[in-house]
């Protein structure tokens, strides 16, 4: 029997595949917690609560599925997608496999917004709207400085990047030092470290449109941003508007990537390591690789965040988890990529 990879125009039969296997695994995650559900009674909640239905399931129950465990299976897979997809086409544009959504210093960024937020005593909404406001400043100050620079050069943008990022960073280890010991340090080092304990429906709003809008913009240029892989002369002498293509890859990865960070908290390694998965598993054609990017960046994200909730009396903070299981799983990637020859 033939893959998927033996299709080039299979991305569409791949998201056709993919959705009802998500749907399955989301069903399973509302199941899970320090409260387990039965399946009969998670169905039965989602039927009273979504489709207006007359359900059996307890008051307890239909709370807990709907009001914790759905947004926060929802944000999950939100902020796995479109940091996996703003990966994707970071590497493509960096030509780098070692690119990731926090190239450019959005995570720092929002970071430095959510503590500056935290420390001023603000409200939830108030310290993500933070976070993606002065993670997208971050990007625009790089792109800015960039141009001042004049020599318009991916190096120097990047390089532009990692100076935003590092003054950032000491921003937030100013803000930490300063802060309130017994209150505010502790609530700025808990968001650092990233977690979805206390995603909520308004935060699956908030997600949405920035990931599934720029996700959606990706996909359709897809075919432009893999050929941009190939060296911005070669994208133009194949008739690829390189500094277009270039904005819209900015723009929109950057906007998923605040988005994610403003809610999740820091979350790494999901940029980096669900590309190079989705490029062993289905191949190079654009579209079926942005689809399986995105399918694979919030499956794996929502297995990380059920493993998080579970594995310990304690909640385990989500970026911590995606470091331990990612680091060694790269690892392995970079001697089975040796092994295959593609590296």
């Amino acid at each position: 029997m033939r893959s998927l990879r033996a299709f080039p125009d299979s991305g569409w039969l791949l998201a056709a595949i993919a959705l009802p296997s998500i749907a399955i695994l989301a069903l399973g995650s509302l199941m899970l917690g320090r409260y387990p559900l039965a399946p009969r009674v998670v169905l039965d909640a989602l039927t009273s609560g979504l489709l207006g239905g007359h359900g059996q399931s307890v008051d307890a129950a239909s709370t807990i599925v709907l009001m914790v465990r759905l947004p926060r299976v929802a944000a999950a897979l939100l902020v796995g997608g479109g940091l996996s997809t703003a990966g994707l086409a970071y590497q493509n544009l960096f030509r780098n496999p070692m690119a990731s959504p926090s190239l450019l210093g959005v995570s720092a960024g929002a970071g430095f917004g959510a503590s500056l937020a935290i420390m001023a005593g603000q409200s939830p909404l108030v310290v993500e709207t933070a976070a993606f406001g002065f993670g997208l400043v971050s990007v625009g100050v790089a792109i800015l400085v960039d141009r001042a620079v004049g020599v318009r050069s991916i190096v120097t943008l990047v390089l532009c990047g990692m100076v935003m990022s590092a003054l950032f960073q000491a921003f937030i280890s100013l803000l930490k030092y300063v802060a309130d010991p017994t209150e505010a340090l502790a609530s700025i080092t808990f968001w650092l470290m990233g977690g979805l304990g206390k995603a909520s429906g308004l935060d699956v709003a908030f997600l949405a449109a920035p990931v599934l809008v720029g996700g959606a913009i990706l996909l359709l240029c897809s075919w432009r941003i893999s050929v941009l892989a190939l060296g911005e002369m070669e994208a133009a002498a194949l008739g690829v508007d390189v500094a277009a293509t270039r904005t819209i890859i900015i723009v929109c990865a950057t906007a998923m990537s605040a988005a994610a960070v403003s809610v999740a908290g820091i979350v790494g390694w999901v940029g980096l390591l669900v590309p190079h998965m989705a490029r062993m598993a289905f191949g190079l054609e654009p579209s079926r690789l942005t689809i399986a990017t995105a399918a694979l960046g919030g499956v794996f994200l929502l297995c990380m965040d059920d493993v998080a909730r579970t594995i310990a009396p304690v909640e385990v903070p989500l970026g911590v988890l995606t470091a331990i299981v990612g680091a060694p799983f790269f690892l392995l990637l970079l001697l089975n990529s040796r092994r295959r020859g593609w590296a």
